[in-house]
C-alpha cells in the first residue's frame, strides 16, 4: 500500500532531524560569519566546534528552552576550561597533568544529575580544543570571543527553532498523583470500603508515572539541593500513599466508622499537598513543620490513631496499623511538597526524616559528593577510565607530534565505554566507519583541489545529513559522516590535500586503541561486577537491620526521635552505591551470561528501601521520647523466628550474587558518610533520599507488581534460586494478646518476604 518506502520518516529521525538543523544553523552561522566575514580563523573554528560539541557531540535533556537554560549557564564554565587549556598547553606536561584533572572533574559531575551528565562530553571537547597547536595564548581573546559566539546562538536556535513542548514536570506529575490519592482515600471510607479496579489500575499508573524510567531526564528531581530532595521525597511518599491505599483491608464487621475520620483527614491533606504543588495551595500557617489547615488535622487524626488501645481484636489492630501507615505516608507527602514548593520558608518539625531541610545547599553536595568519591561508586570509575585514557591519548598526541592531534581526544572521548566488550564493538564500527569516511573525504580532496567555494558550499547540507543520520543509525555512520565533515571545514581553514583524511584515520585508531586499553584496564566488565558486589553489600547490611529491628521491637525500650535509627547509616551509604551501579547497568548491553544466570536485581533494591522505610516507622516516634512495653513471650518468639528466617534469606541471597563469593566486608561502606541520596540512581532512583526519609511503610503489594511489571520491560534478568522466604505460617500467626507493635512488624515482615520471593523468581515477571 505505502510503497517500500515509508511515507514519513520514523520519529528517530524526525527529533534528529531537528537537532541537526539547530546544530547546522549555530555552527554553520558562526562559522561563516567569523571566517568569510571577518577572516578569523581561530574565531570561527572555536564558533563552528563549540556549537558542535554542546548540541552535536552532547545530549542535553529536555526541551530546547530547557536545553538553551542549561547552555546559558555553562557559557563561563566554558570560558574557564579554553583559558586553562590555553595556558597548559605549551608545556606537554602541564598538558597532561591539566588533561587528567579536568578529564576526570568533568565525568565526575555526572553525581549532580541527567544535566550535568549531559552537558560532560561538550565541556570535555571545550577544554581539549585549546590543548593542541598552535600554542598562542595570544590568540585567547579571539578563541573566546568564537566560542561564546557559537553558543549564543546555539542558545537562540533551541529557544526559537522548532522548540518541543516541554514535558509535565514531575511537580505536575506528583500533583496529579496526590489527587488521586485523596480520591481513593475518599472512597474508602464509605462502603464498600474497597477500591473499583479501574480506580486502582488509574492509581497504580499515576504511581509508576513517578518513577524516574518513566519521567524525562529533564524533569528528574535528581539534584542534591533541597528543592530537588524534597521533590524527590514528594514522589516516594506519593507513591507509597497509593500503594497503601490500594492495598488497605476493610474495616471488619460491625466497625464500619473505623478509619474513616483518619481517611477524611488523609483525602484533605493529598489533596492540599496537590494545590500547593500547581500553585494554588491555600495559604500557609506559619510555625514548625506547618504545611496548611489540612496538615494540622491530619497531625491530629494521626495522634488520635496512635493513642489507641495497645490490645483488641486482631482484626481491628490490623486495620489501626494499616491506617497508621497511611496516616504517616501522607504527612509525609504533605511536608515534603511544602519544603518542595517554598524551600527553607517551609518549617520542618524535627531532624528526622526530613533531615536535609536543615543544611545549606554547599553541605547537601558534599554529601552526594563524598558519597561516591571511591572504588566503589560507578561514577568515580567512570571518572577515573575518561580521566586516564584522556591524559594518555593528549600524551601519545604531544610526544608523537600527531598531526591534529585534537582528533585523537576526540575519538577517545566518544568511543570509550564503560565496558571493554562495549568499547570492543563500537572501535570496530568506528573503524569501519572512518576507513569508509576517510575514502570519501580523500577523493572529494583530490578531486576539488583548492575550491574553497565548493566545500563552502557543501557543508551545511552534509552537517545536516550526519546530525540526522549519525544518532539514529549508529557510531559506523557518524564516524563516517563527520569524517568528511572535518575535512570539509579543514578545507576552508587552510590548504588541504586528500592526507588530511589519511591523519584523521590515524588519528581516531590511536584514539579509539587509547580509549579500548583503559577500557580492558579499569573496571573492564563496567557495572556488572560492582553490581553484584553492591548488592552483596546491601542485602547483607538488610539483614543486619531486620535482625536488629525485630529483636528491638520484641524487647521494647525506649525510642527518640532521631534522623535515622542506629546502624541504618550503612544501610543508606550501600544503597546509594547500589542504585548508582544498578542505573549504568541498565545503560549497558546485555551481558553473555545465559538466562538462568540474570538476576532481579531491582527487587534486592525494593527489599533495601523497604528495610529502611519499615524499621524507621518501628522504631523512630514521629514526635517526642516514648517508653514502649516488651512484647509477649509468644509475640517476641514468632516475630524475632520471622525476622531471623528473613535476615536468612538475605544472608543466603548476598552470598551467591557476591563475586567474591563472601559479603563480609558489607559494612564498610558506611563509613563514608551518609550518602543514601540515591538521587543518582536513575531507573531506582525514584528514591533520591529514600534512605533519609524512613515513612511509613512500603509502597505495598500492588505498587511492587506495578515497579516488577516495568522492570520486565528491561529484560535484563531472569531468575535466581529462592532464598529460603519466610513460611506463610509464621507470618500468618496471631499469638494471643498480641500488641499493636507485634501487627506492625509482621507487616512489614510480610511485605520484605515478597521482595525475597521475587529475588528468587517466585513474583512474575522480573527486571
Amino acid at each position: 500500500m505505502g510503497g517500500p518506502f515509508p511515507r514519513r520518516p520514523a520519529p528517530g529521525y524526525r527529533a534528529a532531524a531537528r537537532g541537526a538543523l539547530r546544530v547546522t544553523l549555530a555552527a554553520g552561522v558562526g562559522f561563516y560569519v567569523l571566517l568569510y566575514g571577518f577572516g578569523l580563523v581561530v574565531g570561527a573554528t572555536y564558533a563552528l566546534f563549540g556549537a558542535v560539541a554542546m548540541a552535536g557531540l552532547s545530549r542535553l535533556p529536555g526541551s530546547g528552552r530547557q536545553r538553551a537554560a542549561v547552555l546559558a549557564g555553562v557559557v563561563p564554565v566554558c570560558w574557564a576550561l579554553i583559558t586553562l587549556g590555553t595556558y597548559l598547553s605549551v608545556r606537554t606536561w602541564s598538558a597532561v597533568l591539566g588533561m587528567l584533572v579536568v578529564g576526570f572533574a568533568l565525568a565526575f559531575a555526572a553525581v549532580g544529575g541527567p544535566r550535568f551528565a549531559g552537558a560532560a562530553t561538550g565541556l570535555q571537547l571545550m577544554y581539549i580544543l585549546p590543548s593542541f597547536p598552535p600554542y598562542d595564548p595570544g590568540s585567547l581573546g579571539e578563541r573566546l570571543a568564537g566560542a561564546t559566539l557559537g553558543l549564543v546562538l546555539l542558545v537562540v536556535v533551541e529557544s526559537a527553532v522548532l522548540p518541543e513542548p516541554a514535558a509535565p514536570s514531575y511537580r505536575e506529575r506528583a500533583a496529579r498523583a496526590a489527587f488521586a490519592a485523596a480520591e481513593c482515600a475518599d472512597r474508602l471510607r464509605t462502603a464498600p470500603y474497597v477500591l473499583p479496579g479501574a480506580v486502582s489500575r488509574t492509581a497504580l499508573e499515576l504511581s509508576s508515572g513517578l518513577r524516574s524510567s518513566r519521567v524525562p531526564e529533564a524533569e528528574r528531581p535528581a539534584g542534591a539541593g533541597l528543592r530537588q530532595r524534597a521533590l524527590a521525597h514528594t514522589g516516594l511518599a506519593t507513591r507509597t500513599l497509593l500503594g497503601r491505599l490500594v492495598v488497605l483491608p476493610p474495616p471488619p464487621p460491625g466497625t464500619a466508622a473505623l478509619g474513616a475520620g483518619p481517611l477524611r483527614a488523609v483525602a484533605e491533606a493529598a489533596r492540599e499537598a496537590g494545590e500547593r504543588l500547581r500553585g494554588g495551595g491555600p495559604g500557609q500557617e506559619p510555625g514548625p513543620g506547618s504545611g496548611g489547615r489540612a496538615h494540622a488535622g491530619l497531625l491530629r487524626a494521626r495522634r488520635e490513631l496512635a493513642a489507641a488501645p495497645e490490645y483488641g481484636a486482631p482484626a481491628v489492630l490490623r486495620r489501626n496499623a494499616a491506617l497508621l501507615e497511611v496516616a504517616d505516608a501522607a504527612l509525609a507527602l504533605s511536608t515534603a511538597s511544602d519544603l518542595a514548593v517554598r524551600g527553607r520558608a517551609a518549617g520542618v518539625p524535627a531532624p528526622g526524616r526530613f533531615w536535609y531541610a536543615r543544611q545549606r545547599a554547599p553541605q547537601l553536595w558534599w554529601r552526594r559528593v563524598s558519597g561516591h568519591a571511591g572504588g566503589r561508586s560507578v561514577f568515580f570509575q567512570n571518572a577515573v577510565r575518561i580521566g586516564l585514557a584522556l591524559a594518555a591519548a593528549r600524551l601519545v598526541a604531544g610526544v608523537g607530534t600527531l598531526p591534529h592531534g585534537f582528533w585523537v581526544l576526540l575519538a577517545t572521548l566518544t568511543l570509550t565505554r564503560t565496558t571493554v566488550r562495549e568499547t570492543r564493538a563500537t572501535v570496530r564500527r568506528a573503524l569501519t566507519g572512518t576507513v569508509v569516511g576517510a575514502l570519501v573525504a580523500a577523493a572529494l580532496l583530490a578531486f576539488v583541489g583548492t575550491d574553497i567555494a565548493v566545500y563552502a558550499v557543501a557543508l551545511p547540507p552534509l552537517m545536516l545529513v550526519t546530525f540526522t543520520v549519525g544518532p539514529v543509525k549508529g557510531v559506523g555512520w557518524a564516524q563516517a559522516l563527520f569524517t568528511v565533515v572535518v575535512a570539509l571545514v579543514f578545507a576552508q581553514l587552510a590548504p588541504a590535500t586528500w592526507r588530511l583524511a589519511e591523519f584523521r584515520l590515524l588519528d581516531v585508531l590511536a584514539g579509539s586503541a587509547i580509549g579500548a586499553v583503559f577500557g580492558l584496564l579499569a573496571w573492564p566488565r563496567g557495572a556488572q561486577d560492582e553490581l553484584r558486589r553492591s548488592v552483596a553489600v546491601l542485602l547483607r547490611a538488610s539483614a543486619e537491620v531486620v535482625v536488629a529491628t525485630t529483636a528491638r521491637v520484641a524487647a521494647g525500650g525506649r525510642r527518640v526521635p532521631v534522623a535515622t535509627a542506629p546502624g541504618h547509616r550503612s544501610l543508606r551509604h550501600a544503597l546509594g552505591l547500589a542504585e548508582s551501579a544498578y542505573a549504568q547497568y541498565r545503560t549497558e548491553p546485555e551481558g553473555p551470561d545465559p538466562p538462568s544466570e540474570r538476576r532481579d536485581w531491582q527487587a534486592a533494591l525494593i527489599a533495601a528501601h523497604h528495610t529502611l522505610w519499615g524499621a524507621d516507622r518501628l522504631l523512630v516516634p514521629a514526635a517526642g521520647p516514648v517508653e514502649v512495653p516488651p512484647l509477649g513471650p509468644a509475640a517476641s518468639e514468632s516475630v524475632v523466628r520471622a525476622g531471623d528466617r528473613v535476615a536468612a534469606g538475605m544472608l543466603l541471597a548476598s552470598a551467591h550474587v557476591d563475586p567474591a563469593g563472601d559479603a563480609g566486608d558489607a559494612g564498610d561502606a558506611g563509613d563514608a558518610g551518609e550518602a543514601g541520596d540515591a538521587g543518582d540512581a536513575g531507573d531506582a532512583g525514584e528514591a533520591r533520599a529514600a534512605g533519609d526519609t524512613g515513612e511509613a511503610g512500603d509502597a505495598g503489594n500492588a505498587a511492587e507488581a506495578a515497579e516488577a511489571e516495568e522492570a520486565a520491560e528491561a529484560g535484563k534478568a531472569d531468575s535466581v534460586p529462592p532464598y529460603a522466604p519466610v513460611p506463610g505460617a509464621v507470618l500468618s500467626a496471631e499469638p494471643p494478646g498480641a500488641p499493636r507493635a507485634y501487627y506492625a512488624a509482621v507487616s512489614w515482615l510480610a511485605s520484605l518476604t515478597t521482595d525475597l520471593e521475587r529475588l528468587g523468581g517466585r513474583a512474575g515477571r522480573v527486571t
